[in-house]
């Protein structure tokens, strides 16, 4: 090349960086928001997601989007975080949606539903089948986009006070439990108790409930629930696979660009990814603490299992009648596990059940 033509192409290639730099620099505004998390530090899963999904965020932007996150109760209490959300007090928040069923049962198709999805459904339904538009269709009505960011799995059943042999047991039982399941237990004759996670270990302590569910053995442990309530019983039927969500305000999702929004979608498919892979690590180890620890490891009596799924349909039979929205996700999400668990059941649930019976052999 003559040193007249590489002189040329050279001042092309640096026009053309000189009007590069500024237009990056324009979409990759500096951004701080806050995040407040219903849950307590202590719980390095739970709490933990939001923090791996704020981390993922800043490396992606090399700082220059910042998402500080806020353990329950330091910005609002820890069940008031999608009213923040709502009416602006905070960009985002990380909570499970089914704590809001009160505003309207249908949040709790967000989490999940008594005898609904199991984990890996929930993500399917939430991520391609559809289940995330409808959600957030619904969800628009309260001032907020929600996208899938943490997975606890199924969980357990709770920890109780006393033995849970037959359905009258229920009766008069104060029990800590979340969203919408509380109302099947009402059904059988329970009180359910709608308390904060940080609250629960006083709370079955002073014996101002009998019960509670929280999540698994890796968080239950931590909360040192075994110590005031010996029987874990399980599964918990009410969350087969609980999905957790960041909750952001639909005026601040609106004003990012493409391309923060591509990276706050990332940074939470990696946080849902990270949470269910640490549960499913550290859930095996905990339940063996535990139960080397006295806690006596109870299946729930399959007379209790059928009244808590009459129980359920009732309520959905009764829900469905009054409440469009509820309806709609309801039908879609029933089909979608239905068709699932046809699957299910030749491939997945035959292979697993082979391999627990021989687990010892392989």
């Amino acid at each position: 090349m003559k040193r007249r033509e590489f002189l040329k192409a050279a001042g092309v290639v640096a026009a053309t960086s000189a009007v590069a730099a500024p237009a990056i620099a324009q979409s990759m505004p500096e951004l701080k928001w806050r995040c407040t998390s219903s849950f307590p530090k202590s719980l390095d899963t739970i709490y933990g997601a939001a923090e791996t999904f704020s981390k993922a965020v800043a490396e992606a932007t090399d700082n220059k989007f910042q998402i500080q996150v806020f353990a329950g109760g330091e910005i609002v209490p820890a069940l008031q975080a999608a009213d923040a959300v709502q009416n602006g007090t905070v960009e985002m928040c990380h909570t499970a949606s089914y704590y809001y069923f009160g505003k309207d049962p249908t949040f709790a198709f967000g989490t999940n539903v008594p005898f609904g999805l199991n984990s890996r459904m929930n993500n399917s339904w939430q991520t391609v089948g559809g289940g995330i538009d409808l959600l957030n269709e619904f969800y628009k009505k309260f001032n907020i986009y929600a996208i899938p960011a943490g997975n606890t799995g199924c969980q357990m059943g709770g920890w109780f006070r006393k033995e849970i042999k037959e359905v009258s047991d229920m009766s008069g039982l104060k029990i800590r439990i979340g969203g919408f399941a509380g109302q099947m237990m009402a059904k059988l004759g329970a009180v359910p108790q709608q308390i904060a996670g940080g609250d629960i270990y006083p709370s079955l302590e002073k014996g101002t409930i009998d019960a509670a569910e929280w999540v698994g053995p890796y968080d239950d442990e931590k909360l040192g629930f075994q110590k005031v309530a010996p029987f874990y019983y399980y599964p918990g039927w009410w969350e087969g696979g609980s999905t957790i969500h960041n909750f952001i305000n639909i005026e601040k999702w609106d004003s990012l660009s493409p391309a923060y929004k591509s990276i706050v979608r990332s940074a939470s498919a990696l946080a849902n990814e990270w949470m269910m892979a640490k549960y499913d690590a550290g859930n095996p180890a905990a339940l063996k603490r535990l139960v080397a620890g006295g806690a006596q490891l109870r299946a729930y009596p399959q007379p209790v299992m059928d009244a808590c799924l009459k129980a359920a349909l009732d309520v959905y039979a009764e829900t469905n009648a009054k409440n469009a929205d509820f309806k709609k996700i309801y039908d879609h999400m029933l089909a979608f596990r239905n068709d699932s668990y046809l699957w299910w059941q030749v491939a997945e649930a035959t292979y697993d059940s082979f391999m627990i019976r021989n687990r010892t052999r392989v």
